[in-house]
């Protein structure tokens, strides 16, 4: 796992020892990616320079380092990931009397490229990756990302030429000067993160998964796929799982046991985080049933009234992994919070980004490797949001929109203190009932996509913060598809490599550490495109056939219990420790920088202090912008 950077300006030819510092001050942005090393190589004459940060995971010697040159000179390789089959790749027979000079994968990509080409190539790679790919012959820069989107790329052009980094920061190295995209603000204020292909940037994008970016030396840009969700799900369609529970369970048991095998590759000490949930229990038990000794982690907060580390000690405890749990306090989860606008150096709110950083830093004190459960959710029906569609959606589906809107529009003349009140003679019902009854009302009189929509929206309505458009994704799931699997498709191509995988990647990198996420095996994703929905939702629970094979490993009775997440009391902090620097940020004069209009943000503070209105993750998608932009404008 590394850091790549740097940039391709014909323009610039000859002046190599200007590229050549450009690239450096670009990597040394990216040295927390790749502490253990770092490479530098300039074609002064077609005015190229590319820049590697190195993380050494397998092949430790120097005959590993990057970029590293093909046997033949043509091709140079910057290369950020891990392929997983690379010994498979290494034996091709066109790859027959290379004389390899390391055991290392980016030379297998190099060397299969030579002989074979950029597309079959990656047409074979399993793994996680985005690189930058240089042929000297004919000037082409390409650059590409794995299907998933699990490693990130941000590109930019300047002038006639293009720069390229795995986090935007390096960009800023090289002399750019980007100026804030409102269109791209107020996507973000709507899902707490900016969806791809666009950044908080003008003129900055992301390289889509699967995507292939090249550019040649007269400064053409050509975008293509070499693979698309929209494709394998169109092949799992027409290959759909016609077998009974226990053949499917065994075919995903067998095919998850290769995939965990193969991510299980590693020159350095390695381990696993554990929840105790369903997927990380999962990854842990496959580990474990290969032998040998098995490092697990997980953290734990008390303060915070969920604590689930009890849990995956249990389910450490039952597979015999050697576990290490934290206990963090309250205080020590705060302090983290002055950290997180530098290492998501674009505008990000989930708040389970805090969890998720101090995990990461407790796992690198022991491990360089951290296998996780990601991916497990989108490709199998696990949030919430699915149950609520194949469960209450049909339902709701068969009541006119009118009657709908009508009903909605009462629910709104409830006030929130008088549904409160009420709330507390009825049994059983939750806390804040006024404020849930809003959120209910504000879905009924919503189309299918409206709804998927409402429910994935941080900020609901981003116009209230600022004056015009919103940045819109180009991704829509195709119109055969059922509610669920519409929501599942677009969650895999947005929320998935931009909130979930963003967030671990950039966490997991700050420490230096490298997260695998066996899940998103693109043979698995392919594989859940198959499933009917009886193997996803049935009786009640989600991710059906994910758990039956969990059975197999763990029993039930360590697992079963509701779904809790990896969040933090967003809600207690914004009205006590954080209140001060919530304040401070939303009442200050240059309150978003003349982007953002104060006034409903301090609306919407003062609803949340009153208690009556739980306006948590709003103000925190707000305040995490304005954290940002102190911090990088």
């Amino acid at each position: 796992m590394c850091g790549i950077a740097g940039l391709f300006d014909s323009e610039r030819s000859g002046d190599g020892d200007g590229l050549r510092r450009a690239a450096r001050a670009m990597g040394d942005t990216l040295a927390h990616r790749g502490p253990d090393g770092e490479g530098v190589h300039v074609d002064a004459q077609a005015g190229l320079a590319l820049a590697h940060r190195r993380l050494s995971i397998v092949d430790l010697s120097p005959a590993g380092a990057q970029p590293m040159v093909s046997a033949c000179g043509r091709f140079v390789l910057c290369y950020n990931g891990e392929i997983y089959n690379a010994e498979d790749m290494r034996a091709h027979e066109a790859l027959a009397g290379v004389a390899w000079r390391g055991h290392s994968d980016t030379e297998v990509i190099l060397e299969s490229v030579a002989r074979r080409g950029l597309e079959p190539t990656l047409a074979d790679m399993n793994g996680m990756f985005a690189f930058a790919l240089w042929d000297r012959e004919t000037r082409i820069l390409s650059l590409a990302r794995d299907r998933l989107g699990i490693k990130p790329l941000f590109i930019a052009r300047s002038g006639r030429g293009i720069l390229f980094a795995s986090e935007a920061k390096a960009l800023r190295a090289a002399g750019l000067e980007p100026r804030i995209d409102p269109e791209a603000l107020a996507a973000y204020l709507r899902f707490a993160y900016v969806p791809a292909p666009f950044s908080i940037y003008e003129g900055v994008e992301k390289v889509l998964p699967g995507e292939i970016v090249t550019m040649g030396p007269e400064g053409g840009c050509e975008r293509r796929f070499y693979w698309r969700l929209a494709d394998a799900v169109a092949q799992g369609r027409r290959e759909a799982l016609d077998v009974g529970d226990d053949e499917a369970a065994e075919r995903l048991d067998a095919l998850l046991r290769d995939a965990v095998g193969r991510q299980t590759i590693s020159d350095v000490p390695l381990g696993a985080f554990l929840s105790g949930g369903i997927d990380s229990s999962l990854v842990a038990a496959m580990m474990a049933a290969r032998g040998g000794r098995v490092r697990t982690f997980s953290i734990g907060f008390p303060d915070f009234g969920f604590d689930e580390s009890s849990h995956a000690a249990a389910v450490a405890r039952h597979l015999g992994t050697e576990h290490t749990g934290l206990v963090v306090t309250g205080r020590e989860a705060l302090d983290v919070v002055p950290d997180l606008s530098g290492i998501w150096d674009e505008p990000f709110a989930d708040s389970s980004q805090i969890p998720t950083l101090l995990l990461s830093r407790l796992t690198r004190a022991h491990v360089t490797v951290a296998l996780s459960g990601d991916g497990g959710d989108e490709l199998f029906a696990g949030y919430n949001r699915y149950a609520l569609a194949g469960r209450h959606w049909p339902r709701l589906e068969r009541v006119p929109i009118g009657l709908r809107s009508a009903l909605a529009r009462l629910a709104d003349l409830v006030p929130v203190a008088a549904a409160d009140a009420l709330a507390r003679f009825v049994p059983g019902a939750p806390p804040q009932a006024g404020d849930k009854l809003r959120k209910a009302a504000s879905v009924l009189p919503l189309d299918a996509d409206g709804l998927y929509r409402r429910l994935t929206s941080q900020i609901p309505d981003p116009s209230e913060h600022i004056h015009g458009a919103e940045r819109e994704s180009p991704f829509t799931a195709p119109s055969a598809l059922g509610l669920v699997d519409r929501m599942r498709y677009r969650d895999t191509l947005t929320y998935l490599p931009d909130d979930i995988l963003q967030k671990v990647d950039r966490a997991s990198m700050a420490a230096s550490l490298e997260a695998r996420p066996p899940l998103l095996d693109h043979r698995v994703v392919e594989f859940a495109w198959t499933l009917p929905q009886r193997f996803l939702l049935r009786d009640g629970r989600s991710k059906w056939l994910l758990r039956r094979v969990l059975d197999r490993y763990v029993p039930p009775a360590l697992i079963e219990r509701p779904k809790m997440g990896f969040g933090v009391p967003l809600a207690e902090w914004l009205r006590g420790p954080l209140l001060e620097w919530a304040r401070d940020a939303i009442e200050a004069p240059d309150y978003g920088g003349g982007l953002l209009r104060p006034e409903p943000a301090r609306r919407l503070l003062g609803e949340h202090l009153r208690g009556g209105r739980n306006h948590a993750y709003q103000l925190w998608t707000l305040l995490m912008f304005e954290a940002w932009r102190r911090r990088w404008t």
